[in-house]
Order: C-alpha cells, then sequence, then structure tokens
C-alpha cells in the first residue's frame, strides 16, 4: 500500500486548503501488476463511484492497482494508473479499466480545487510497499469524517484455520460515513452520549448527517473464486451495522474483495483453446471467512476512528477526534451495569 497525502491552507476565507490525497493498494506488489487476482465487488448504496466493476463481473478478475481518492479526483487518479502502467509495464496490454474508488471530503477538503493531480496517483503507486498499515488522516483518507468524528483509513484483520492450513484475512476502507447518535462501540450504543460537539451537523447543510460514502478492500491468500470474493464483499455492511449506521441515502457504500491466491489463473489473455485450473476453498468452509471479514470490518472502523486527531479545513470547519477517554468511562459504565444485571 501506499499513499499521497496532500495537506496546505489554513481555513481561511478566500484560501484554497487542502484535506486530500491518494491511497495505492497492489495485490501483488509493483511486479505483480497485470497478474489477475480472482475478485468480486458488492455495493449498499449507490451514491457513490468504482470504476472498473463491470470487466470484474464479466471476469471475475482484478489485475490492476485500486485506488482511493476523494470523489472529484476519480478521473485524475484514473488516468495516473493508465500513466504509471504504460510507463513502467510498457509490455501491459494496449487499454486498461483502473479501479478507482472515492468518498466525499468536501467538508474538510476544497474539493474542486482540483489538488489530486494523476502525478499524485503515480506517487501513490510509486510508494506502495509492504509492512504495517498507517491508519487515521493520511492519503484518500485525509479529509474524511466518521460519525460526525475525523474519519479516515483504518485496517484490522483475522487468521482463519481451514483443514491444515491458515489464511489470513484482511480489511482496508475509507470510512466517511455515518450519523453520530448512530455510533456504537462494542456492543454499546455511545452515540446519544456524544452529540455535543458537533459541527458536522451544526455547520454544513450540503452534507446532511451520515451523508460521505465508505469503501471498503478485502484482501485474503485463501484461494477462492470469483463468486466467493464477491459473497464475502457482500458481507461488509454487516460489520458496518456493528458499528451503528443504518446506511444514508447520501452515502456511496461499495465494497471490494480479492484472493492472491492461483496466481497464473482468470488471464484475459489465456489463448483459446487452452484450460485454467482452480484450487478453491469448499462453499460449506466460507462461514469462518465470512465472519472474519464482519469482525475485521467492524474493528477497521473502530481503528479508523481511534486513530486520528481533530482536524481543520476548508471554510475553517472543525472535524473533532473521537474523545478517548470520555468514550472509555462509557464502556466502563455500561460493563458495570451489565454486571449488576
Amino acid at each position: 500500500m501506499g499513499y499521497t497525502t496532500l495537506i496546505s491552507g489554513n481555513g481561511l476565507p478566500g484560501e484554497a486548503t487542502v484535506r486530500t490525497g491518494v491511497t495505492a493498494i497492489l495485490p501483488r506488489g509493483r511486479d505483480g501488476v497485470g497478474v489477475a487476482c480472482a475478485a468480486g465487488w458488492s455495493c449498499l448504496n449507490g451514491n457513490g463511484e468504482m470504476t472498473g466493476t463491470t470487466w470484474i463481473s464479466e471476469t471475475g478478475s482484478l489485475a490492476v492497482p485500486v485506488l482511493l481518492t476523494n470523489t472529484h479526483a476519480v478521473g485524475a487518479c484514473h488516468r495516473g494508473t493508465i500513466d504509471w502502467v504504460m510507463t513502467r509495464r510498457p509490455d501491459s496490454e494496449g487499454w486498461l479499466l483502473p479501479v478507482v474508488a472515492e468518498t466525499w471530503d468536501g467538508y474538510l477538503n476544497d474539493i474542486n480545487a482540483g489538488s489530486v493531480s494523476p502525478p499524485s496517483a503515480v506517487q501513490a503507486i510509486d510508494a506502495a510497499a509492504s509492512g504495517p498499515v498507517e491508519e487515521g488522516s493520511v492519503g484518500g483518507g485525509t479529509g474524511m469524517n466518521c460519525y460526525g468524528f475525523k474519519g479516515g483509513n483504518g485496517t484490522a484483520s483475522r487468521i482463519v484455520d481451514y483443514g491444515p492450513d491458515s489464511y489470513v484475512v484482511g480489511v482496508f476502507l475509507q470510512a466517511n460515513f455515518g450519523r453520530r447518535r448512530e455510533l456504537t462501540v462494542a456492543g454499546v450504543h455511545v452515540g446519544q452520549e456524544l452529540l455535543d460537539d458537533n459541527p458536522m451537523e451544526e455547520q454544513d447543510a450540503a452534507a446532511p448527517p451520515g451523508a460521505g460514502s465508505v469503501i471498503a478492500v478485502v484482501a485474503t491468500d485463501a484461494p477462492l473464486l470469483p463468486g466467493q470474493c464477491q459473497a464475502l464483499a457482500r458481507r461488509v455492511p454487516l460489520g458496518l451495522a456493528r458499528t451503528g449506521t443504518t446506511g444514508s441515502h447520501f452515502s456511496g457504500d461499495i465494497f471490494l474483495a480479492f484472493s492472491t491466491a492461483n496466481a497464473g489463473a482468470l488471464s484475459s489473455n489465456q489463448p483459446a483453446g487452452g484450460y485454467e485450473t482452480l484450487r478453491f476453498v469448499a462453499w460449506g468452509g466460507m462461514d469462518a471467512f465470512s465472519e472474519a471479514v464482519v469482525q475485521a470490518v467492524e474493528e477497521a472502523v473502530l481503528n479508523a476512528l481511534v486513530a486520528n486527531e481533530t482536524m481543520t479545513g476548508r471554510a475553517g470547519h472543525r472535524s473533532p477526534a473521537l474523545p478517548h477517554s470520555r468514550l472509555r468511562q462509557l464502556l466502563r459504565d455500561r460493563s458495570t451495569v451489565a454486571s449488576m444485571e
């Protein structure tokens, strides 16, 4: 994963204030661009965009970087991905259908300023590396908000045992959704107790409560069919719901899942007359993978909230950080009540 984070300006009147960026996910790393992964996608609410999904539906495969950014930067990232592939992989096909997804950061970011350019996308792809994933206000998550608090990037993973083997199910999401009053943590409905200091609902009529969107990417090394990847993508809303959201009409909620197993299969360039072989988890063994997705999505949302600090952006708009001490006290109080019942 790699990031381009763009921050400039102080939110003063007449000043272009930038709080945005690009996140790049390379399923097989830079050297593996063009090598297909089994993939599937799903949508809870369509007030958003993820390009390239019709080709994923057609072929069940993904062979390009996945980029996450703001709503008005989809075109720039699409062009930047093409530039990166054509420059660094001249042996690639003469056409590409990049996968670029977005959430709206116009509360904190001057979204019409065109701050994200094709070179911003190239920079994010070039910066991609393995290792710990940055959370909070970085890359495409820089200017995002979640449940009326500062949101952005969150990630979590689970290990799933399957027969004699163990696989990882990881989730990365760009969290920019939810009404403050809905927020639920560890099964405790805390949002109603945290309604103060909620400037998004007090100041910005252009962003109704719950607006914004969420993009989630599920990645696993378990061998899966494209339909099984789609099945995991469909489980993402169950994890989101555990954090309280009921899904807003003004939120684009789109999810992608892919498997890095079976390298070399599902290529669109296989000559006619040939055959391919896929090794995959039995459908009857998918429940543990679904559970892993739901748990990791819930945790990733909470990580996106916990990892953040208060940010001030466009027109002086402020997004407060989740108050850690108050949240801990609410959870302790609920635990005390539950033990007495």
